[in-house]
């Protein structure tokens, strides 16, 4: 038998140290300080899309450092960053595994902007010689498809993400999100690294939005896609405590509606955030999808030394 032999080659497990090494001395140039916070904890994330790993009597595996991260802003940390295990049930495939390593960071008083050219400064370190373009989201779906997500019939929509393999019974935001994943995100070329920002006001999750020149509600928010990976994915977060409560609420309702479980709301991120969490921006990478956009790999057992059937 070979299956206690890890599935990625000692040279990739070379590649992802050597990663590592990058990436916390970038940070250290930056003095943004390497924090530690817990994976396991008694509150997880409500995003219908992502679902936590429950662990009885004591709550969650964490599917991300944001809310404890935020908790130190909160008190004061100023610029964090942090490489951990990060956890999500039903994410198993070839790009994904239930347990993965995530890159996150925050700056305070750093507009989205500003967030974007520093992850543009690390990638050009772990890419080099690779050119990048930014996109508004609304203009690269116009582009694409041919129709606005914003202002198209609903039925426009949902007819053309049907014609493109969409399951039927979709609404627009699955319809819109079901095209984003399946032609626009492949029309970017693979060599470039791709900024996609203002993304439409449904998709803002713990972003804030703000209303664009045409008059929409988009959501300050950006994702990177290199390789046909997304990359990054970063906020100008929401600091007001009486909305994120609301759209802790406004989750739950969508959770109930996919037959999800609900999740409550994490007290101790919303007192923090009514202590005053500062006006920050933050961003996360998975480290193997930057692994795999490295090495060339569309599978992510390629680097990861024991991935979820092997460990």
């Amino acid at each position: 038998m070979t299956d206690w032999q890890p599935t990625a080659s000692l040279a990739a497990i070379k590649a992802r140290a050597e990663l590592l090494s990058t990436v916390r001395a970038f940070f250290a140039a930056r003095q943004v300080m390497e924090v530690d916070t817990p994976q396991l904890a008694r509150f997880g994330v409500s995003d219908p899309h992502i679902q936590c790993i429950a662990v009885p009597g004591y709550g969650y595996l964490q599917s991300s450092p944001e809310y404890h991260m935020k908790r130190l802003l909160a008190a004061g940390s100023g610029a964090i960053y942090q490489i951990c295990k990060a956890y999500r049930d039903g994410e198993a495939g070839g790009r994904h595994n239930p347990e993965f390593t995530m890159l996150e960071w925050y700056r305070p008083g750093f507009a989205l902007d500003d967030l974007v050219q520093e992850c543009l400064a690390l990638f050009a370190e772990l890419f080099i010689g690779a050119p990048s373009k930014t996109y508004r989201f609304r203009d690269l779906f116009r582009q694409v498809t041919g129709l606005d997500p914003l202002t198209a019939n609903d039925s426009d929509l949902i007819v053309h993400a049907e014609s493109r393999g969409a399951p039927k019974g979709l609404n627009k935001t699955a319809a819109v999100d079901y095209l984003m994943a399946t032609r626009i995100e492949d029309a970017l070329p693979a060599e470039q690294l791709s900024v996609v920002t203002d993304f439409p006001g449904w998709a803002a999750a713990l972003a804030q939005t703000r209303t664009d020149n045409d008059g929409a509600t988009v959501a300050q928010r950006f994702e990177i896609y290199y390789q046909g990976l997304e990359l990054a994915n970063g906020y100008q977060e929401l600091t007001d405590a009486g909305e994120q409560k609301r759209r802790f609420e406004q989750d739950n309702i969508q959770r109930e509606a996919h037959g999800l479980n609900p999740m409550d709301a994490d007290p101790y991120l919303l007192d923090a955030m009514n202590t005053g969490l500062p006006a920050c921006s933050g961003v996360a990478t998975g480290v193997e999808r930057l692994l795999m956009a490295q090495q060339g790999s569309g599978k992510i057992h390629d680097i990861i030394a024991f991935p979820w059937p092997r460990a």
